[in-house]
């Protein structure tokens, strides 16, 4: 039986709460991410762990056979980890770049697993731009720069050495959408859908916000560069933006993440300038990598 500790988490999680969606909330997670992760479990044990009824979810027979195991597994891995915490620290300073919507999940989430497991690592952040975040980099006043990229994925900048980038995530770009708005009652969008809607856009960097290539001259509502305005202004019924995936897990009441059929690919990177990593930076750099993870989980 193949089974990931991210999707015993969730399972006990669920059977604590009683819903996916108190789960998921509690988590961070989608509803669809934590349904997910329990069917992964059900296929892995092949067999049915929970019963849905209209109020919640119980456990079958199966259900409380894997919580106790799964207890008993995450309580022995938690104390693992409370051990190592206690060894010797490896402990500095780590510097990290990031942009714009990698602040809203992934960073955050791979801070708060580096408390728990490495509390003598300090790390500091900064926002920006791609361009000013790789001349950090260069500059020696950045160790990692967490960076967006999409097709057809060139180098971020043409100097020697080149920078190792290091792919933590690739997902299709959505949109986000009032619920009250009539595309809102759609899972999967077109590009035919977006024609003629009014749209959120950053006033800079190409009227980030509107679908890439819509064929159409887009109708720009509101000019604004944070994504939680944004998606605010969404939510207000304001118009509609893109927005990556992995926002669904913080978008504020009133707003849908919807895919669009035609797909546009993003990458989430991790870059660096080559040689040895110091250890601290190694901790850090994973921890990214795991927080991804979960995020495509």
């Amino acid at each position: 039986m193949d089974v990931s500790l991210t999707g015993l988490r969730v399972f006990r999680e669920v059977a604590e709460r009683g819903t996916l969606t108190a789960a998921a909330a509690a988590l961070g997670y989608t509803q669809s991410a934590v349904s997910r992760q329990i069917a992964t479990l059900e296929r892995a044990t092949g067999a049915t762990l929970l019963d849905r009824h209209p109020d919640g979810v119980r456990l079958t027979t199966a259900g409380y056979v894997l919580l106790r195991r799964a207890i008993t597994i995450l309580s022995e891995v938690d104390a693992t980890e409370r051990e190592l915490v206690g060894l010797p620290a490896d402990g500095g300073t780590v510097r990290i770049g990031w942009f714009a919507s990698a602040g809203a999940v992934l960073l955050p989430r791979a801070l708060a697993a580096l408390r728990r497991t490495h509390p003598s690592i300090t790390v500091t952040t900064r926002e920006g731009s791609t361009p000013a975040l790789v001349s950090a980099l260069r500059a020696g006043r950045l160790d990692l720069a967490v960076l967006g990229s999409a097709p057809p994925y060139r180098p971020f900048d043409t100097e020697s050495p080149r920078l190792l980038v290091k792919t933590l995530t690739e997902r299709g770009l959505h949109v986000a959408v009032p619920t009250t708005h009539p595309l809102a009652a759609k899972d999967d969008l077109t590009v035919a859908d977006l024609r003629g809607q009014s749209w959120i856009a950053s006033p800079t960097a190409g009227e980030m916000g509107v679908w890439p290539g819509l064929d159409e001259r887009p109708r720009i509502a509101h000019s604004a560069r944070d994504w939680l305005a944004k998606l605010n202004l969404v939510a207000a019924g304001a118009g509609i933006t893109t927005a990556p995936a992995s926002l669904a897990a913080v978008a504020p009441a009133g707003v849908r993440i919807i895919p669009v059929g035609a797909q546009e690919q993003r990458r989430v990177v991790l870059a660096r300038l080559p040689g040895p990593l110091p250890q601290p930076t190694t901790h850090v750099a994973n921890a990214l990598r795991v927080a991804a993870t979960e995020l495509l989980s």
